[in-house]
């Protein structure tokens, strides 16, 4: 809707391989932001839109960078949030070049602080009509359901709804029927709860994976506790790049990860970053799992040294 073949595109990187894949037919001239333990760095991202003039860009007839992608709670991959005075920020900045920011939350309902605790969206700080803002129903009630929801400036969703209508008419009719029926017989109070359970049980399943890493990887990976989310995002310095460790010699040793160049605008770079997923793995099983990750990073960076 919003991306012509050439145009710029800023996202936050590492970037949910699912929307690089989106964008990719386009073909963008990506604009990728750094991001650290905090999510998006702002000052990476002011440095990265510095080449053009603020007041020059709102002319948007140019090839200037109109969109902003940021995943902000528990990102898919690093796990990591985005806290408030970045958010507030990378606000001001999105303002200040015209940009519109597209908020994809999935997992607001799986970040480990308490809700009041939760961070501010980007569109309850929206007072210009420049955020899109994207949630989902498949992190907390059924992963096959897939559904999920928009709010955002009514030209916007509007345009959204024709894009709906000529490429897939709309969602699930049976998955939507049974969101509303089950929201229906919860109320917000008993869906509140169940997001409680759900939030509870990825907790738990995080500090297993942290336990288990500690135990295993310490002095081969490094890592950001994740806030939220069920993943867990891990650097290798010993190994230039993950890529082929993992897709040709990890599943020997009953290990599946997914190698950090899925997530980056430029998959021809070397990458030394790897996801790790702790969704639904036993507490045994990630043991298992991370003491045979450790014997093949071992073996990986005896192979690069020889």
């Amino acid at each position: 809707m919003m991306v012509n073949p050439g145009d710029y595109f800023v996202t936050q990187e590492p970037c949910y391989t699912g929307t690089l894949s989106i964008l990719n037919p386009f073909k963008p001239q990506y604009l990728p932001v750094k991001c650290d333990r905090e999510g998006m760095n702002p000052t990476a991202l002011r440095e990265i839109l510095s080449e053009w003039n603020p007041e020059e860009i709102r002319d948007v007839e140019d090839n200037v960078p109109k969109v902003l992608y940021i995943n902000p709670n528990a990102c898919n991959p690093t796990g990591v949030s985005v806290s408030e005075g970045r958010r507030r920020e990378i606000y001001e900045i999105a303002s200040a070049y015209n940009l519109i920011i597209l908020e994809d939350d999935p997992y607001y309902f799986v970040q480990f602080e308490k809700p009041e605790d939760f961070p501010p969206s980007f569109l309850s700080m929206d007072t210009e009509g420049r955020v899109l803002r994207f949630d989902s129903f498949s992190k907390v009630l059924s992963s096959g359901i897939r559904i999920g929801f928009v709010t955002g400036p009514k030209p916007l969703v509007q345009r959204i709804l024709l894009h709906k209508q000529v490429s897939i008419l709309h969602a699930s009719s049976m998955s939507q029927v049974m969101i509303s029926e089950l929201l229906r017989i919860w109320g917000i109070d008993g869906f509140l709860k169940h997001t409680q359970s759900v939030q509870e049980f990825y907790r738990k399943q995080r500090d297993s994976m942290m336990e288990a890493a500690e135990r295993h990887l310490t002095g081969l990976c490094e890592w950001a506790v994740p806030t939220g989310g069920m993943f867990l995002w891990l650097k290798v310095p010993g190994v230039v790049d993950t890529w082929d460790m993992i897709l040709e010699r990890a599943l020997k040793k009953d290990v599946i990860l997914v190698p950090g160049k899925a997530f980056m605008c430029d998959p021809s770079s070397p990458c030394q970053y790897m996801r790790a997923a702790f969704s639904v793995v036993t507490p045994e099983k990630m043991d298992k799992g991370l003491m045979n990750l450790a014997e093949l990073i071992r073996e990986e960076i005896t192979l690069q040294q020889t």
